[in-house]
């Protein structure tokens, strides 16, 4: 767990340079949802670069997808690509665009368009079923995405049809890029909606290495109903001028400012 936890902030290092030399990117939604996908792709998930065609692998499906560079980061790291690709990022011709593309290896759909990431998910996992098949399915929405109505359909959908075999998170940072989720569409209490609609909720602090762990542990075990692990999380976690600032939802750093960032990650590196 130490070493996904210091995995964690190198690849957070990873995606302020990719972010600084594409000159574009969504920062605060990258640092935030980053663990998620560490516990996803280095403990958990069936899932290897070659591997993409085997009918019985793991699913993800970034729903937000405009938070492309943290799943850019974690799939070159796990050599799905070679890092030197990616130094392309966000330029002319460049595949790796901003936002999930699925001519890149390890990349299952393209998102970015809120709100379908869950129903897609739905239909995968309602296929293993229909095929006896081992495989999970996994995906990731932002908090603002869940004032998209197609959410609750693919929610109620996956209750009905007790789709035990998926798990959903959301990233519950609670900024969008307007400002505050309650503020723009007020959420009330998650873990009752979710409730509401059918489906196993789990809470948990999302920038917290073994609460992830056990919470994707747990949704694993539980029959009969799909999970939601609501990640309560920090928009910019691990970079003290960007944490909680809804004007870091899309915005690149200064020279100076890269040079703080780096410093600060490694710091905390150290003391986890």
């Amino acid at each position: 767990m130490n070493e996904l936890r210091a995995k964690a902030f190198d690849l957070r290092k990873d995606i302020v340079k990719m972010v600084k030399k594409g000159n574009a990117g969504h920062i605060g939604g990258d640092l935030s949802v980053i663990d998620i996908l560490t516990v996803l792709y280095y403990k958990h998930m069936n899932v290897s670069p070659d591997g993409m065609k085997d009918p019985e692998r793991d699913r993800f499906i970034l729903s937000k997808g405009h938070s492309v560079e943290a799943l850019y980061a974690v799939l070159a790291d796990r050599n799905f690509f070679s890092k030197e690709e990616l130094e392309t990022f966000s330029q002319y011709k460049s595949k790796f665009i901003g936002h999930p593309n699925n001519k890149i290896n390890g990349i299952e759909m393209n998102s970015g368009s809120l709100g379908h990431g869950l129903s897609v998910a739905v239909g995968m996992a309602l296929a293993g079923k229909m095929n006896s098949s081992s495989f999970r399915v996994y995906t990731v929405m932002g908090d603002g995405e869940l004032a998209e109505g197609s959410v609750w359909e693919g929610a109620m959908a996956a209750s009905h049809y007790k789709l035990d075999n998926l798990t959903a998170f959301v990233d519950r940072n609670r900024l969008q890029i307007s400002g505050s989720t309650e503020e723009v569409m007020a959420q009330d209490v998650q873990e009752e909606r979710w409730k509401s609609f059918g489906w196993n909720v789990i809470t948990v602090n999302g920038n917290n290495i073994d609460e992830l762990d056990k919470a994707v542990t747990a949704a694993k075990e539980y029959k009969g109903k799909p999970t939601v692990i609501i990640a309560e999380t920090i928009k910019g976690y691990g970079v003290s001028f960007i944490e909680n600032k809804a004007d870091w939802h899309h915005k690149v750093p200064t020279d100076e400012q890269l040079v703080l960032a780096l410093e600060e990650l490694e710091q905390r590196k150290m003391v986890q």
